[in-house]
């Protein structure tokens, strides 16, 4: 039997082996040249694999025991790396350019189950008449009761022209509905926009995907071209998650000087270590010209908020980060995730790829977000009476091995209530349920109201819960000051 399993585990320890070989990773390349493998180490994940291939209960495919390891392997780093198959990976460009394969709703979890947030107009969703508010209790024959979201999400979506049954619980019906869908390709506008009154102007973006600096582009000059004399603008980023780089760096170049810093990156790698301009090159937008070249000139100057949450991540800490480092805009919500980190997907195969989170990134002045995330300048609630259950959502620290913020020994969390949260989350889910689900630029919209107050010089009715307080020294040009202070006391000394 030890012979049996030494011949396993050897042969196993080759193919392991052989896969550490293929794995040429650019960070391999550039950072472990030469640099021995831990022998002892692979020799042990090769008996395990040989152990399971002879004394499991039943047999198990070599491709599926290495894909785990793979995957068990990067997923151990930090909450944002991954390894990505064949479906995950289809997935994922598939997001970026702003398109999927599914339903067309926008969903949540309540109470355990799927809750319909929005329909996406002209969807097969929207076609059903499916509505905000639904709770989905089935797909097909599965119970949505104990789902995650991310389950529940890769349920709905699937092939083009496939079917799916939805079990439907609606309010004021007495019995479910039960209504088919087929499955279509979903496109995924990125950017809304509206005249929210005269003068005002409302621009949302959703998620940072490839098409994101062109839509905006268009949606703004069609504004414009609406009412010319726009005297404040509300740029919506809540519940926006992020997405790609260069969309970040065009929503902050339309509104910033030409040639200013709009993020830093650092890491190991050599081309990890990068600023970000506002110039064509940066937001690579497509197509060809500029899209930001033809914005009236007034974009540079009109008076502007940014509305986040603690559902702002990434892309969008990094739009806020940049407007409030230069002063552009004020930022108004409640403190924003906290996702400071770079990914770079690294293609292992035609259809499969790694995640890998590379860098850091930093705001111009060089603050890291990391596990901290953007502290608005007037804390501003989601309702009138409060923040509802906004003030409990998880933060990038709250994450289980989440990347420390290497700026601070301990990374600052977002402001909690000095109470029993538990019992203080029940008593807010309550009365939650008794609220509709909230339209972000409707006329319901309390922090969207408040911004527009803000941009006419009206009071604005701020959170009882006190953000971090800023030093005056963490915006750009009182930084600059700063560094004249200490040049002048150098000198004096």
């Amino acid at each position: 039997m030890s012979i049996k399993l030494k011949n396993i585990g050897l042969i196993g320890l080759g193919v392991i082996a052989g896969i550490a070989g293929s794995m040429q990773f650019d960070a391999m390349a550039q950072k472990n040249v030469g640099a021995p493998l831990p022998i002892d180490e692979l020799r042990q994940l090769a008996d395990v694999f040989g152990l399971i291939k002879s004394d499991y209960v039943e047999s198990v495919e070599d491709k599926k025991l290495l894909t785990e390891a793979i995957s068990g392997m990067v997923a151990s780093l930090d909450p944002h790396s991954a390894y990505l198959d064949k479906k995950a990976f289809k997935e994922l460009r598939e997001g970026t350019q702003g398109k999927f394969v599914g339903l067309g709703i926008e969903v949540g979890i309540e109470d355990g189950f799927v809750k319909v947030i929005s329909p996406i107009e002209d969807s097969p969703a929207y076609r059903a008449g499916l509505k905000a508010g639904d709770l989905i209790t089935r797909l097909d024959s599965t119970p949505t009761k104990g789902l995650t979201l991310d389950e529940a999400v890769k349920k709905m979506r699937g092939e083009p022209n496939s079917k799916i049954t939805l079990t439907i619980a609606r309010k004021d019906e007495d019995k479910p509905i039960i209504v088919t869908i087929i499955r279509q390709e979903i496109r995924v506008q990125s950017v809304k926009s509206k005249i929210v009154e005269p003068g005002y102007a409302w621009v949302r973006v959703a998620q940072f995907q490839e098409p994101t600096v062109d839509d905006m582009a268009k949606k703004i000059t069609a504004l414009y071209a609406q009412d010319p004399n726009i005297k404040g603008l509300v740029l919506d980023l809540r519940n926006d998650p992020g997405g790609v780089l260069p969309g970040a760096i065009g929503v902050s170049a339309a509104f910033l000087p030409k040639d200013a810093v709009i993020v830093s990156t650092n890491g190991q790698l050599a081309d990890s270590k990068q600023t970000f301009y506002a110039r064509r090159e940066f937001y690579g937008a497509r197509g060809i010209g500029d899209p930001l070249a033809k914005l009236p000139e007034a974009l540079k100057k009109v008076p502007m908020v940014v509305l986040i949450n603690a559902g702002s991540a990434s892309a969008s800490e990094i739009v806020a980060g940049a407007l409030q480092d230069y002063k552009r805009a004020t930022i108004m919500g409640t403190q924003s995730f906290g996702k400071g980190s770079v990914q770079t997907i690294r293609q292992l195969s035609a259809d499969t790829a790694v995640k890998l989170t590379t860098a850091r990134y930093y705001t111009p002045n060089g603050r890291s977000i990391q596990a901290k995330g953007i502290v608005p300048d007037m804390m501003v609630d989601e309702y009138a009476d409060g923040d509802g259950l906004n003030s409990f959502r998880l933060h990038e620290s709250d994450l289980q091995k989440h990347l420390t913020n290497d700026k601070e020994k301990a990374a600052v969390e977002a402001a909690k209530p000095a109470f029993d949260e538990v019992e203080e989350a029940r008593r807010i889910a309550a009365a939650e349920k008794k609220r509709k689900p909230l339209e972000f630029g409707s006329k319901e919209d309390f922090q969207l109201a408040q911004a527009l107050n803000q941009l006419k010089g009206l009071p604005v009715q701020l959170s009882k819960v006190k953000p971090e307080v800023r030093k005056e020294s963490d915006s750009i040009d009182s930084k600059k000051d700063d560094k004249k202070e200490e040049k002048k006391d150098s000198t004096k000394k």
